[in-house]
Parts: structure tokens; C-alpha cells; sequence
């Protein structure tokens, strides 16, 4: 976590609606948590971790929330090796190229 100085790439959170907040067409499922935000942005001001802190997106759009970090890092990845995918994708370079030699 830590304490972001004005002009820090950080991750706020913020709570966009309790879950009493929900609107009711929501799926009970849905309606029992809140929705929540996490936005990346350049900090607007100086701000220690679990305080509130305003932001400024690449896109120019200023959003208030909880800072969460100082210079996130990127976690996504595309999940568990699936074998399979090796079986198709060797079945369609095959039935669209001739095989995989004619990339």
C-alpha cells in the first residue's frame, strides 16, 4: 500500500451502491453485495493508504475513492492451461493453413 504524492499512478475502490442501494430488478443473488469500483488513475493530491483520494484517468475523468495502492501492478492472466485448446488449435491450422508449417 503506502502514501501516494499528487501526480502517482494509484487504484482507488470505492462502493457504488450498498447492497439495500440495489435496484430492484436486480437478481437476489446480486442484491445481497455491494457493487464496488476500482479505477486507476494519476493521484490529484497527496494521500496515505485507506484514505480518501481524488484521481484523475487517462481518460480525463475525476473519481473519488479509497486509495488502494501506489502503482498497481497488472495480475490478469487468461487462467489454467487447457489441453484441449492445443488439440483444436492444431485442428484448425490444419483445416485453414494445410498444418501448422503454413503459418
Amino acid at each position: 500500500m503506502g502514501a501516494a504524492k499528487k501526480g502517482d499512478w494509484v487504484q482507488i475502490h470505492q462502493v457504488v451502491f450498498k447492497p439495500e442501494e440495489r435496484a430492484p430488478q436486480v437478481p437476489e443473488d446480486t442484491k445481497r453485495v455491494a457493487l464496488e469500483l476500482w479505477v486507476k488513475g494519476y493521484a490529484l493530491h497527496d494521500a496515505e493508504a485507506g484514505q480518501e483520494v481524488l484521481v484523475e484517468t487517462v481518460t480525463g475523468r475525476k473519481v473519488k475513492g479509497e486509495l488502494i495502492e501506489v502503482n498497481p501492478r497488472y495480475t490478469h492472466d487468461f487462467g489454467d492451461f487447457v489441453p484441449e485448446l492445443l488439440k483444436i488449435d492444431k485442428q484448425l491450422k490444419e483445416f485453414l493453413y494445410g498444418g501448422a508449417d503454413n503459418e
